[in-house]
């Protein structure tokens, strides 16, 4: 896999070398939007039929435009469900993970290699029907525990391999 095409999110290729001042960011794969909407539509969809036919059959078809109100939330869910994937993305630096996330309130995780005790990669039954897969890191400190939701397997692999070989190599120094 070429290093732009690992690029999704955030516009930068991942082989462009970063200053001090600013990482190489790496978004999420465009497989987790998808996913997010689907099971989007799927659910509101269901409550949308309900909440229309429900009340149209039994009240009067005035009250069928109850509907509406799931399926505002549906068209509502599915921009924010975009903005929200936008704004994750993750940067390997050289002593340290960055993972950022959040629209309106920012949220910058900073992880050290040198206190990573676990890296997990997991994949509940959507996500591996979708070929996705979550990488969580565990540190001492609960507060400093992070995931990168959504990656393909094969980069939640190569990162978790990578993170563990990075963590072994900064806490030997321990």
């Amino acid at each position: 896999m070429d290093t732009v095409s690992r690029t999704y999110a955030c516009g930068m290729e991942m082989g462009s070398v970063g200053t001090a001042a600013e990482p190489a960011w790496t978004g999420l794969p465009p497989g987790l939007l998808r996913m997010r909407r689907l099971l989007l539509v799927v659910w509101l969809g269901l409550l949308t039929a309900a909440v229309g036919l429900l009340p149209g059959m039994f009240a009067g078809p005035v009250w069928a435009l109850l509907a509406l109100l799931p399926l505002a939330l549906l068209l509502w869910g599915w921009v924010m469900l975009g903005r929200n994937w936008r704004s994750w993305r993750y940067a390997e630096r050289a002593d340290d993970l960055l993972i950022s996330r959040g629209v309106l309130w920012r949220e910058q995780t900073v992880v050290p290699y040198g206190r990573m005790q676990l890296v997990e990669v997991t994949s509940g039954p959507v996500e591996r029907h979708f070929g996705l897969a979550n990488v969580q890191l565990h540190t001492a400190a609960a507060a400093t525990d992070a995931t990168i939701p959504g990656l393909e397997p094969a980069e939640a692999e190569r990162l978790r391999d990578r993170l563990t070989a990075l963590g072994e190599a900064r806490s030997a120094g321990l």
